[in-house]
């Protein structure tokens, strides 16, 4: 019996910047919160499809299981959450926020 389909993003990396990125319903955005959840299997493997398709944008486009609450959507697993918090080496970027 297939596992049943949990809520996802489309996450990668911006090509020139390296930035973690999200897809979002009209392009991409560094902030996990403005993400689109996906919660229909055959919509995500779509909307994964048109990731991998820009090439000149991103990079390792998948799709990353998240929590959708009602404000926004949280990672499920330690990758994720690291990811979403920015680079580790020192405080700047996103972490500068904290």
């Amino acid at each position: 019996m297939a596992k049943p389909f949990t809520p996802k993003v489309v996450t990668a990396n911006a090509l020139l910047e390296g930035d973690v990125i999200y897809q979002t319903t009209n392009g991409w955005t560094r902030d996990l919160s403005q993400a689109e959840v996906l919660t229909d299997e055959a919509d995500a493997d779509l909307r994964l499809i048109d990731a991998i398709q820009q090439p000149h944008l991103i990079v390792g486009a998948y799709l990353a299981e998240v929590e959708a609450s009602a404000s926004f959507p949280k990672p499920v697993h330690f990758r994720e959450a690291f990811r979403a918090k920015g680079p580790s080496n020192y405080v700047h970027g996103k972490q500068e926020a904290i």
